[in-house]
């Protein structure tokens, strides 16, 4: 199958405020198993009156295969598909006056990897590059080697100490490669907590949220 059909032409899912409107906009990455409509729900919990939300839906409900720690070899070529509807949204969104400097990548679990992985291979000003419980894919068995700058990008990692599918010792590595891009990394290690998303999370994102939205 050509690559780009993997994902290509799936539902978007949407929220928050219509793009013309919008002073920002959000792109959510659903986890493994789950549906746009899933991680939308977060939308609920955020201040997105300002904020067009942007859910694509993966084929099969999975972005990639296998964990993010496999060998990337395993897990093409869904994994570029995936990165390729990523950047379709982010040019998508520029050619609608919403530059990246005013768009936010969040993703949770397999989505969280996938919004990390898409800012390091894609590094510029985002508005903020949010992974909740999750970690840069990277090659997968060994480190990648990542080049560019994300120019002081805002990028929230929160995770549990003990996530069974991610290793904590992934989301510090993620943090050290995001910072030496130029990241200012907020980094959050949660002592005991399910691969879940918390109120700590959330209000941080708004955080981020109401700072783009006032500019």
């Amino acid at each position: 199958m050509n690559v780009n059909q993997l994902h290509a032409g799936l539902p978007v899912g949407r929220a928050g405020a219509p793009v013309a409107s919008a002073r920002a906009a959000m792109i959510m990455l659903h986890g493994r198993g789950a549906m746009a409509a899933d991680i939308l729900f977060l939308a609920n919990e955020l201040d997105v009156r300002q904020v067009a939300v942007l859910a694509p839906q993966a084929a099969n409900s999975t972005w990639y295969p296998n964990r993010f720690i496999a060998p990337v070899a395993t897990n093409e070529p869904w994994l570029t598909s995936a990165l390729q509807v990523v950047d379709g949204l982010v040019q998508e969104l520029a050619t609608n006056g919403l530059g990246a400097e005013r768009v936010f990548v969040l993703g949770f679990s397999q989505g969280g990897c996938l919004a990390l992985e898409y800012a390091a291979r894609h590094p510029q000003r985002y508005a903020g590059v949010i992974g909740l419980s999750s970690g840069l894919i990277e090659n997968g068995d060994q480190p990648r080697t990542y080049s560019g700058s994300l120019a002081g990008t805002p990028v929230l990692l929160g995770c549990s100490d003990v996530d069974f599918h991610i290793p904590v010792t992934r989301v510090e590595r993620t943090a050290e490669v995001l910072a030496g891009l130029g990241a200012a990394v907020d980094k959050r290690i949660y002592p005991g907590m399910d691969h879940t998303i918390n109120r700590d999370e959330i209000n941080a994102i708004n955080a981020l949220i109401a700072q783009v939205t006032a500019e």
